[in-house]
């Protein structure tokens, strides 16, 4: 049952990665800020009706709580660090999460440190820098420091959402999730953006597929695996988004690949590897014969 679910939860990331691809050829030129609150708000208000069930009132501060390290927080965070440093750096920056869970889990869910958990994250971010890190990337202090809020920020959602299971499918968890992340980016938006831009079919399109697919089925799936896995094993996943943009655009943009990158990829994939074999139960052993 582990592998069915674990490559269930791995579609999550791989599609997170076609993000950018998306992003580029069909919304070019369009503000982050109402690009993040087009793909949550549509999807989780979308996901509502189709659930026919909302919140019950006491739910509400841990779904604004979740909402906004998810969504709202995690999103403004990643696309700043997107507009001030190169895409490799922001990305480096936000595999350090794998790490943060590790501590975060420790604290909060009282799970244990295992070296092995460790390791694995220290890989997926040696993978992750080796994929898209080049010499030529320059550093911005507010990109920064908004790749390692976004980190901590995400990181603290992968927790809180496993620690905080409420007793519906994850279907109506990731439709209050969706719709409170999106109604706590409007402010945001509406103060980056005061008017909202007019949109073309291909802008509609990439927005229908950032917030269907790349969000709504997505997210069903990454809080379906939180409820199932242990959170430093799911985190370890992430490294599938860097991964999956670096082979989008080697197939679909023609792209070349370095030794380096397939050196990060092969860290990359033994980090999710061992993060998985780091969580499971240790087989017991025989009782000595008498």
């Amino acid at each position: 049952m582990l592998s069915r679910d674990l490559f269930l939860t791995a579609l999550a990331p791989a599609i997170w990665g076609s993000s950018y691809i998306v992003t580029t050829n069909l919304l070019p030129g369009h503000s982050p800020f109402v690009v993040a609150l087009l793909r949550a708000l549509p999807a989780g208000l979308l996901l509502l009706l189709f659930v026919r069930r909302l919140p019950p009132l006491n739910w509400v501060p841990k779904l604004m709580v979740l909402g906004a390290l998810n969504f709202s927080l995690f999103w403004s965070f990643l696309f700043l660090s997107a507009y001030r440093l190169p895409g490799g750096v922001a990305a480096t920056l936000g595999a350090i999460q794998p790490l943060v869970v590790v501590f975060l889990s420790a604290l909060v869910l009282q799970s244990p440190i295992r070296p092995a958990s460790l390791l694995a994250a220290a890989l997926s971010i040696a993978g992750v820098a080796l994929l898209v890190l080049t010499p030529a990337a320059k550093l911005d202090m507010i990109g920064v420091l908004a790749g390692l809020a976004g980190a901590l920020s995400m990181a603290a959602g992968v927790v809180l959402t496993r620690k905080w299971q409420p007793p519906v499918p994850p279907l109506t968890f990731t439709a209050w999730q969706l719709t409170a992340g999106g109604i706590l980016l409007m402010p945001v938006t509406l103060w980056a953006v005061p008017e909202m831009p007019t949109f073309t079919a291909e802008n509609i399109l990439g927005l229908a597929y950032m917030s269907l697919i790349g969000g709504a089925l997505t997210y069903i799936l990454w809080f379906r695996g939180l409820s199932r896995i242990e959170p430093s094993a799911v985190s370890l996943l992430g490294v599938l988004s860097p991964l999956t943009a670096v082979i989008l655009g080697w197939l679909w943009m023609q792209e070349t690949l370095s030794i380096y990158q397939l050196t990060g990829a092969i860290f990359a994939l033994f980090s999710v590897w061992l993060g998985q074999a780091a969580t499971k139960p240790a087989r017991p052993r025989p009782a000595p014969a008498e």
